[in-house]
């Protein structure tokens, strides 16, 4: 008579409910609410108003990112980088992901509603909506998700604003463009890194359409000029000065320069270096906005 062993699943659970909130992209969201915070508001340091708004848009974020890994479970178990996630590899249910995601939500857009003000909570909830209602389901539908992704990719600053002055100004719409522009050509490095795990999930991202890279290259170096002029009305628009004015335009010429050097090169080392370039051009940029804010 044969006998057969299961081992148990290991369950960390701290770390793989951690893991559901997708932390580094949360964090990344809840400074770019802080960076539209400051720009719309007095020049101060840390207000209870400001932490709140901190607390909140990154809750609704990591309550985002754990239902977006629900939404995502079966595309998840098909790609290598993602098949250890939490719920594909079993380690929490379905169920255990819904409520949690669920509830960090509720309570991000509770505390924007009480300790800010009824529209951060708003564009907040427009922001968590588009990510996972429109966003998440068409990237198995449409290369054009990358473009409706950038949305709620670049509300989270408008939320900062939101949360300071309780209205919608002009300043608000520069920050919502600079980062609109600045995940295309990012978010086309991923895809590109990463085109066949995503074409064996049936994700169809443009580089999965685009197999030889020379769309993806152009629509890279498109983008990222593009961003290299919008990011320069902040200071037309009397909201930064003459050093992040220079600042941002070197580093924009810089990014644009690495998006040529891929599409005409078309190495997995070429497109890396346009991945890592566009982090740090992100971090950049946002600091001289704050030193540089008159």
């Amino acid at each position: 008579m044969s006998r057969t062993s299961a081992l148990p699943v290991t369950r960390a659970l701290p770390a793989d409910y951690l893991a559901l909130t997708k932390p580094r992209i949360t964090v990344m969201v809840a400074l770019t609410a802080v960076v539209g915070y400051v720009m719309a508001g007095p020049a101060a340091g840390a207000t209870p108003r400001l932490l709140a708004c901190f607390l909140g848009t990154a809750l609704v974020a990591a309550g985002a990112g754990c239902l977006n890994m629900l939404l995502e479970r079966r595309t998840d178990a098909l790609m290598r980088r993602t098949a250890n996630r939490p719920i594909p590899a079993g380690r929490l249910t379905s169920s255990e992901a819904l409520l949690f995601g669920s509830g960090l939500t509720a309570s991000g857009l509770l505390l924007l509603s009480m300790l800010v003000n009824p529209l951060a909570s708003l564009v907040a909830a427009i922001t968590w909506a588009s990510y996972l209602l429109a966003y998440t389901p068409l990237k198995t539908r449409t290369s054009l998700a990358t473009l409706v992704g950038a949305i709620p990719g670049a509300l989270p600053p408008v939320i900062g604003w939101a949360s300071a002055r309780g209205s919608l100004e002009p300043g608000a719409l520069l920050l919502f463009a600079i980062l609109f522009f600045w995940q295309i050509p990012h978010f086309l490095a991923i895809a590109w890194m990463y085109r066949e795990d995503y074409a064996r999930a049936g994700i169809l991202m443009l580089p999965v359409l685009d197999p030889e890279g020379r769309i993806t290259g152009r629509q890279a170096i498109a983008n990222s000029l593009a961003l290299t002029l919008v990011s320069l009305l902040p200071t037309a628009a009397g909201m930064a000065g003459p050093l992040y004015f220079g600042g941002a335009l070197l580093l924009g010429l810089a990014l644009t320069g690495l998006a040529v050097r891929a599409a005409l090169r078309r190495t997995l080392g070429s497109i890396r270096a346009l991945f890592g370039a566009s982090i740090l051009y992100l971090a950049a940029l946002c600091g001289l906005l704050l030193v540089n804010r008159v």
